[in-house]
């Protein structure tokens, strides 16, 4: 693990409050449980892939985007390959910069570097030199247009029947009418609830759903034909298309940037 002025706790374990922004390797799989801060939070993997979790859905962020969490909002992270872990916290008289609810932003060269230097072990060398760096990071921020893998979730019965289906086994072909009969709903109401609930198509958020997992397959190493077969796209050509309409890139070209970014 490089060294650190503020190094992560301990994944799986209880959060307090407020913690210091810091960073740290973690391995594949670890867990972050549910907690929620007094500041706003940035959380970056500079290598791996990372997930965070609210009552909202979930947002996947890979190495090429940022996280960040308003205060007080329950949340949880899960990480995906070996993930070199930052975090920075955002002082609450910053924060209405930013969006108000969970998000996921790109990351420019520079806001990739500034976040680098806040969250490694380097030495203030100027006073104020951390607060004109965050202003940095901050104008950055609110200059990007959110990219959010997200991946909402309904309070609604029939739609959590079905997610849950979904979820247990995405690769699974059932179709919507389908699962309608499991759960006691017809296609033409769940269709509309998916709009209504959750903001988009069911075939969006399924194929949203499969790009979750297909994150976490390629940043633990696995080959692209592999992914796509474990994922559910019938070839690895759909799986690309997706893939690349989604995330802004190939399977394959995310994998490079892993490799060089020090990931699995």
């Amino acid at each position: 693990m490089p060294p650190s002025r503020h190094p992560l706790p301990e994944p799986s374990k209880p959060q307090p409050q407020t913690r210091p922004s810091g960073a740290g390797w973690l391995p594949h799989g670890s867990h972050l449980v549910p907690h929620s801060h007094v500041q706003g939070q940035l959380v970056y993997a500079a290598a791996g892939t990372l997930a965070t979790t609210t009552e909202r859905g979930t947002w996947v962020a890979p190495a090429n985007r940022m996280t960040w969490t308003p205060p007080g909002f329950a949340h949880s992270h899960r990480f995906y390959g070996r993930t070199d872990v930052r975090l920075l916290n955002i002082p609450v008289d910053l924060c209405g910069q930013l969006v108000a609810h969970p998000s996921v932003f790109a990351v420019s060269p520079l806001l990739r570097e500034a976040v680098l230097v806040l969250t490694g072990d380097r030495s203030e060398s100027r006073p104020g030199a951390h607060q004109r760096l965050l202003a940095v990071v901050i104008d950055e921020l609110s200059d990007t247009p959110e990219q959010s893998l997200h991946l909402p979730e309904s309070s609604d019965d029939r739609i959590r029947a079905v997610t849950d289906l979904l979820h247990a086994d995405p690769a699974q072909f059932t179709t919507l009418a389908e699962l309608g009969r499991v759960v006691g709903a017809s296609e033409r109401t769940l269709s509309r609830l998916f709009h209504t609930e959750l903001g988009m198509s069911f075939h969006r958020w399924r194929t949203t759903l499969r790009i979750h997992h297909a994150l976490a397959h390629l940043t633990n190493g696995m080959s692209v034909t592999d992914t796509a077969m474990a994922c559910g796209w019938s070839n690895p050509t759909s799986l690309i298309e997706a893939f690349t309409e989604i995330v802004g890139q190939t399977p394959g070209s995310y994998q490079a940037d892993l490799l060089r970014n020090g990931g699995k």
